[in-house]
């Protein structure tokens, strides 16, 4: 619900920016033109657990680590550093975004607000079903874990059902609202934690088989070539790791004061999901009993021999029993936030059955519509997959997908820095964030470029999968906009964000005080227009 504004506004003074602390919750959303749909029932501390256990390091390690080596040796485990210093960036940039802009749906509203409709449509487009993709590929790689726990044989009828029962799990807990989704978040990353940081300080401590320099030893993984085009393609290692922290924005219109915790709840993901990634995949390194097996790609699965090894058949049960709830915490996760980005899409009133998909529980202030869309459609995929679909080729372009998402947010804020935008909420890297913008997007397009180069197997379809599988999303969603226009359906404002930005500094609440301008205050210096109507 927008209502249009006029506020007359007085000029700054160079150096003087407002603290923000007056503004409310409710009235900060009000300014932004809308009115409080949720219970804002979630700590920072279970917004910061809701977007660790999204990215998830003991999810992302397990997955690709014995690709990582394969692919580029020991030297690999440099590329959670690289990646991570770059998706840091790209954090701060979102701190920015989501401190002026906390609403419900993260990736849609930022783009619109900064950018405009279509290209907010297109943008949450790609996201949504990189989320949705994502979704069942975790729910399939923890069936695994699931069926080894149990011993269940390895089937396709018994992965298909296991899938299924992570899926539901997580839409159970979902359904019950805000607080259980806290808690379990939060026992996720209990378990998050246990498994990477706990049980990789332990290898690296008591179960160490490597000297420290192997991560210094290509161990003959360029062959005849050069170790540089190896290097480069281990970058998935860690570029499949670094995103979930968004999902902090995507309930922020649950959590209390989330124009300040939020982005320090997104810089606390990756800080922390970084230095977990680091301890675990080293862990592992260190504790292999046939690192140069693992290296040579002849055991393409050696994390289960690495946990019996080191921890015994008991210690590897327990062990799996951490994994499942990361896993399952995880598809909370993933769930919580596609509901939410599909809520705001749909209150906006941009995509069909938005009238139902936009329905909020009166009872436990979540929307349940959504929620459905989101464990539907992962179902739906599950049994595509059950009846002789490829899970890599169904997921191959989730992550390639999900960084546009991520750099369409980057480009639109950078496009909106240069037309004279300085953000106006309580996290602020003051003039600083120009900088940081630039060096975020430049990262973004170096990443999305190692994602996008093509394989080497010869096989036209597995080598070019990622491109074709952006391609085919993108291109569906580029012919419904142009064909069905569902951005004409909506009123909302877009680009406005020089104009909230001095709304958001003139307001009572904030014209209070003043401090100079630095990280963590708005940088406001320069005139103040003398009114503005958005």
């Amino acid at each position: 619900m927008h209502r249009s504004r006029k506020v007359m506004m007085s000029a700054d003074q160079p150096g003087k920016t407002p603290a923000a602390k007056g503004i409310g919750d409710q009235e900060h959303l009000r300014v932004l033109g809308y009115e409080d749909s949720f219970h804002r029932s979630m700590s920072l501390w279970a917004n910061f657990a809701l977007g660790f256990t999204y990215l998830s390091p003991l999810v992302g390690v397990y997955s690709l680590f014995a690709l990582a080596l394969s692919t580029g040796g020991p030297p690999s485990i440099f590329w959670i550093l690289i990646v991570g210093a770059g998706q840091l960036l790209v954090a701060l940039v979102f701190g920015e975004v989501v401190s002026q802009y906390p609403i419900a749906g993260g990736i849609y509203p930022w783009t619109r607000r900064l950018w405009g409709k279509r290209y907010a449509w297109m943008a949450a487009w790609v996201y949504v079903w990189a989320m949705l993709v994502t979704i069942t590929a975790v729910a399939e790689f923890g069936s695994g874990f699931l069926g080894s726990l149990i011993d269940a044989p390895v089937t396709k009828e018994v992965t298909l059902g296991l899938s299924v029962l992570f899926l539901l799990v997580a839409f159970a807990f979902n359904f019950s609202g805000t607080k259980m989704l806290g808690r379990v978040a939060r026992i996720g990353l209990g378990a998050e934690l246990i498994g990477v940081i706990g049980l990789g300080l332990y290898l690296l401590i008591f179960q160490r088989k490597q000297e420290f320099s192997v991560f210094f030893n290509t161990m003959g993984v360029e062959g005849d070539g050069n170790y540089a085009v190896a290097f480069l393609g281990a970058a998935l290692a860690g570029l499949f790791l670094f995103y979930g922290f968004e999902a902090c924005g995507d309930v922020a219109e649950e959590v209390a004061n989330p124009a300040r915790g939020i982005p320090r709840a997104m810089i606390l993901t990756i800080l922390v999901g970084g230095v977990s990634a680091l301890f675990s995949f080293g862990g592992y390194v260190m504790a292999a009993p046939d690192l140069q097996a693992v290296v040579d790609g002849n055991d393409i699965d050696p994390i289960p021999a690495i946990l019996e090894a080191s921890l015994g058949t008991v210690g590897a049960k327990l062990f799996l029993v951490v994994a499942i709830t990361a896993f399952l915490s995880c598809v909370l996760s993933l769930q919580a936030a596609a509901s939410r980005l599909m809520f705001s899409f749909a209150r906006d009133g941009m995509i069909p059955g938005h009238a139902w998909l936009s329905r909020v529980s009166p009872r436990t202030a979540v929307p349940v519509n959504a929620l459905i869309v989101a464990c539907s459609i992962p179902l739906a995929l599950c049994l595509l997959i059950y009846a002789g679909g490829s899970l890599t080729q169904i997921t191959a372009f989730a992550v390639i997908g999900i960084y546009v998402a991520f750099q369409s947010v980057v480009l639109a804020a950078l496009r909106q820095r240069i037309k004279g935008w300085r953000p106006a909420g309580p996290f602020n890297l003051g003039r600083a964030g120009f900088v940081v913008n630039v060096v975020a997007l430049a990262y973004g397009v170096f990443a999305m470029v190692l994602l996008a180069l093509p394989g080497k197997t010869g096989v036209f379809l597995d080598d070019w999968i990622v491109l074709i599988g952006l391609a085919v999303v993108m291109g569906a969603g580029l012919l419904y906009l142009f064909i069905a226009k569902p951005h004409t359906n909506s009123h909302q404002p877009e680009g406005d964000a020089i104009a909230v930005a001095a709304l958001l500094r003139a307001h009572p609440g904030n014209a209070a005080s003043a401090a100079p301008g630095a990280p963590g205050a708005t940088d406001a210096g320069g005139p103040r227009p003398t009114s503005v109507s958005d």
